[in-house]
Protein backbone atom coordinates (compact mmCIF):
# COMPACT_ATOMS: atom_id res chain seq x y z
CA UNK A 1 0.00 0.00 0.00
CA UNK A 2 2.80 2.37 0.99
CA UNK A 3 4.69 1.38 -2.13
CA UNK A 4 1.71 2.16 -4.37
CA UNK A 5 1.28 5.50 -2.60
CA UNK A 6 4.96 6.32 -3.07
CA UNK A 7 4.82 5.41 -6.76
CA UNK A 8 1.64 7.45 -7.25
CA UNK A 9 3.16 10.47 -5.53
CA UNK A 10 6.27 10.11 -7.66
CA UNK A 11 4.21 10.07 -10.86
CA UNK A 12 2.30 13.19 -9.82
CA UNK A 13 5.55 15.02 -9.00
CA UNK A 14 7.09 13.92 -12.30
CA UNK A 15 4.03 15.08 -14.26
CA UNK A 16 4.12 18.48 -12.53
CA UNK A 17 7.83 18.82 -13.26
CA UNK A 18 7.34 17.96 -16.93
CA UNK A 19 4.48 20.47 -17.17
CA UNK A 20 6.68 23.19 -15.67
CA UNK A 21 9.49 22.38 -18.12
CA UNK A 22 7.05 22.44 -21.04
CA UNK A 23 5.88 25.88 -19.97
CA UNK A 24 9.40 27.27 -19.59
CA UNK A 25 11.13 25.85 -22.69
CA UNK A 26 9.05 27.62 -25.38
CA UNK A 27 9.61 30.99 -23.72
CA UNK A 28 13.36 30.48 -23.53
CA UNK A 29 13.91 28.75 -26.87
CA UNK A 30 11.50 30.60 -29.10
CA UNK A 31 11.44 34.05 -27.53
CA UNK A 32 14.38 35.33 -29.55
CA UNK A 33 12.97 33.91 -32.77
CA UNK A 34 9.60 35.57 -32.13
CA UNK A 35 11.37 38.84 -31.46
CA UNK A 36 13.36 38.53 -34.69
CA UNK A 37 10.19 37.87 -36.67
CA UNK A 38 8.35 40.79 -35.14
CA UNK A 39 11.18 43.32 -35.35
CA UNK A 40 12.04 45.04 -38.61
CA UNK A 41 10.86 44.47 -42.18
CA UNK A 42 11.17 41.11 -43.87
CA UNK A 43 14.59 40.31 -45.32
CA UNK A 44 16.92 37.39 -45.88
CA UNK A 45 17.08 35.41 -42.63
CA UNK A 46 20.62 34.23 -41.89
CA UNK A 47 19.33 31.90 -39.19
CA UNK A 48 21.16 33.75 -36.41
CA UNK A 49 18.04 35.00 -34.64
CA UNK A 50 18.21 38.08 -32.43
CA UNK A 51 21.56 38.73 -30.75
CA UNK A 52 22.38 40.93 -27.78
CA UNK A 53 24.99 43.63 -28.45
CA UNK A 54 26.30 46.68 -26.61
CA UNK A 55 24.23 48.79 -29.03
CA UNK A 56 20.93 46.97 -28.54
CA UNK A 57 19.30 43.84 -29.98
CA UNK A 58 20.52 42.87 -33.45
CA UNK A 59 17.93 41.05 -35.56
CA UNK A 60 18.26 39.09 -38.79
CA UNK A 61 16.54 42.00 -40.56
CA UNK A 62 19.16 44.39 -39.15
CA UNK A 63 22.00 42.23 -40.44
CA UNK A 64 20.33 41.84 -43.83
CA UNK A 65 20.03 45.62 -44.09
CA UNK A 66 23.71 46.19 -43.21
CA UNK A 67 24.79 43.66 -45.85
CA UNK A 68 22.53 45.31 -48.45
CA UNK A 69 24.12 48.70 -47.79
CA UNK A 70 27.52 47.11 -48.40
CA UNK A 71 26.26 45.43 -51.59
CA UNK A 72 24.87 48.72 -52.89
CA UNK A 73 28.30 50.33 -52.65
CA UNK A 74 30.01 47.40 -54.35
CA UNK A 75 28.23 48.10 -57.64
CA UNK A 76 27.18 51.74 -57.37
CA UNK A 77 30.73 52.99 -56.72
CA UNK A 78 32.10 51.51 -59.99
CA UNK A 79 28.93 52.62 -61.80
CA UNK A 80 29.50 56.17 -60.54
CA UNK A 81 33.14 56.16 -61.63
CA UNK A 82 32.14 54.89 -65.05
CA UNK A 83 29.51 57.62 -65.43
CA UNK A 84 32.15 60.21 -64.60
CA UNK A 85 34.31 58.91 -67.45
CA UNK A 86 31.69 58.06 -70.06
CA UNK A 87 28.87 60.52 -69.41
CA UNK A 88 28.50 63.26 -72.02
CA UNK A 89 25.80 65.21 -70.18
CA UNK A 90 27.05 67.29 -67.22
CA UNK A 91 24.02 66.10 -65.21
CA UNK A 92 25.03 62.46 -65.72
CA UNK A 93 28.60 63.17 -64.63
CA UNK A 94 27.22 65.03 -61.59
CA UNK A 95 25.06 62.02 -60.70
CA UNK A 96 28.15 59.80 -61.02
CA UNK A 97 30.10 62.03 -58.64
CA UNK A 98 27.28 61.95 -56.09
CA UNK A 99 27.30 58.15 -56.25
CA UNK A 100 31.05 58.11 -55.64
CA UNK A 101 30.89 60.57 -52.74
CA UNK A 102 27.82 59.02 -51.10
CA UNK A 103 28.88 55.39 -51.28
CA UNK A 104 32.49 56.09 -50.30
CA UNK A 105 31.20 57.50 -47.02
CA UNK A 106 28.50 54.84 -46.58
CA UNK A 107 31.03 52.10 -47.25
CA UNK A 108 33.27 53.50 -44.54
CA UNK A 109 30.35 53.52 -42.12
CA UNK A 110 29.07 50.05 -43.01
CA UNK A 111 32.51 48.47 -42.55
CA UNK A 112 32.70 50.10 -39.12
CA UNK A 113 29.21 48.89 -38.21
CA UNK A 114 29.90 45.38 -39.50
CA UNK A 115 33.09 45.15 -37.44
CA UNK A 116 31.47 46.48 -34.26
CA UNK A 117 28.45 44.16 -34.53
CA UNK A 118 30.26 41.08 -35.85
CA UNK A 119 28.39 41.02 -39.18
CA UNK A 120 30.11 39.27 -42.06
CA UNK A 121 29.97 41.56 -45.10
CA UNK A 122 30.06 40.67 -48.81
CA UNK A 123 33.14 41.60 -50.84
CA UNK A 124 31.67 41.48 -54.34
CA UNK A 125 28.40 42.53 -55.97
CA UNK A 126 25.52 40.07 -56.22
CA UNK A 127 24.92 38.20 -59.48
CA UNK A 128 22.14 40.65 -60.38
CA UNK A 129 24.34 43.65 -59.67
CA UNK A 130 27.16 42.17 -61.76
CA UNK A 131 24.63 41.75 -64.57
CA UNK A 132 23.70 45.44 -64.30
CA UNK A 133 27.37 46.42 -64.49
CA UNK A 134 27.73 44.17 -67.52
CA UNK A 135 24.79 45.91 -69.21
CA UNK A 136 26.43 49.28 -68.57
CA UNK A 137 29.76 48.05 -69.94
CA UNK A 138 28.09 46.97 -73.20
CA UNK A 139 25.97 50.10 -73.70
CA UNK A 140 27.19 53.05 -75.78
CA UNK A 141 26.39 56.75 -76.20
CA UNK A 142 22.88 57.91 -75.36
CA UNK A 143 21.83 54.32 -74.64
CA UNK A 144 24.50 54.16 -71.94
CA UNK A 145 23.36 57.34 -70.21
CA UNK A 146 19.70 56.35 -70.22
CA UNK A 147 20.50 52.87 -68.96
CA UNK A 148 22.77 54.23 -66.23
CA UNK A 149 20.07 56.59 -64.96
CA UNK A 150 17.28 54.02 -65.19
CA UNK A 151 19.15 51.20 -63.46
CA UNK A 152 20.38 53.41 -60.63
CA UNK A 153 17.08 55.23 -60.12
CA UNK A 154 15.19 51.94 -59.97
CA UNK A 155 17.64 50.42 -57.49
CA UNK A 156 17.46 53.46 -55.20
CA UNK A 157 13.68 53.52 -55.32
CA UNK A 158 13.49 49.90 -54.16
CA UNK A 159 15.83 50.42 -51.22
CA UNK A 160 13.90 53.47 -49.99
CA UNK A 161 11.08 51.37 -48.51
CA UNK A 162 13.60 49.06 -46.79
CA UNK A 163 15.35 52.05 -45.23
CA UNK A 164 12.11 53.45 -43.84
CA UNK A 165 11.17 50.14 -42.22
CA UNK A 166 14.57 49.56 -40.64
CA UNK A 167 14.88 53.14 -39.41
CA UNK A 168 11.44 52.94 -37.76
CA UNK A 169 11.74 49.50 -36.18
CA UNK A 170 15.36 48.65 -35.34
CA UNK A 171 16.31 48.73 -31.68
CA UNK A 172 20.04 48.75 -32.43
CA UNK A 173 21.56 52.25 -32.24
CA UNK A 174 24.36 51.55 -34.74
CA UNK A 175 21.96 50.14 -37.32
CA UNK A 176 19.63 53.10 -36.76
CA UNK A 177 22.48 55.58 -37.34
CA UNK A 178 23.50 53.75 -40.53
CA UNK A 179 19.88 53.77 -41.76
CA UNK A 180 19.68 57.52 -41.12
CA UNK A 181 22.86 58.16 -43.13
CA UNK A 182 21.76 55.81 -45.90
CA UNK A 183 18.36 57.49 -46.10
CA UNK A 184 19.98 60.89 -46.68
CA UNK A 185 22.35 59.45 -49.28
CA UNK A 186 19.64 57.56 -51.17
CA UNK A 187 17.39 60.62 -51.33
CA UNK A 188 20.29 62.69 -52.66
CA UNK A 189 21.03 60.08 -55.34
CA UNK A 190 17.39 59.84 -56.37
CA UNK A 191 17.29 63.63 -56.73
CA UNK A 192 20.42 63.95 -58.90
CA UNK A 193 19.37 61.01 -61.08
CA UNK A 194 15.97 62.61 -61.68
CA UNK A 195 17.68 65.94 -62.39
CA UNK A 196 19.23 64.36 -65.51
CA UNK A 197 15.78 64.34 -67.13
CA UNK A 198 16.39 60.77 -68.31
CA UNK A 199 14.24 58.83 -65.82
CA UNK A 200 11.39 56.94 -67.48
CA UNK A 201 8.91 56.62 -64.62
CA UNK A 202 6.68 54.31 -66.67
CA UNK A 203 9.23 51.49 -66.45
CA UNK A 204 10.22 51.80 -62.80
CA UNK A 205 7.75 49.14 -61.73
CA UNK A 206 9.03 45.85 -60.30
CA UNK A 207 7.56 44.08 -63.33
CA UNK A 208 9.92 45.78 -65.77
CA UNK A 209 13.64 45.07 -65.95
CA UNK A 210 16.11 46.95 -68.15
CA UNK A 211 17.46 44.45 -70.69
CA UNK A 212 19.96 46.34 -72.82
Amino acid sequence: MATRYTIGSGLVITALALTLIALLIPVDSFGSRASAAATGPAGDDDGGGTLSTAYGPLTAADRDFVRKVRLAGLWELPAGRQAQQRGTRPAVRTAGQHLIDGHTELDRQVIQVGGALGIDLPNQPSAQQQDWLGQLNRARGEEYERLFVQLLRRAHGKVFALLAGIRAQTRNSMVRALATSANTTVLDHITVLEDTGLVDFDVLSDNVQPTK
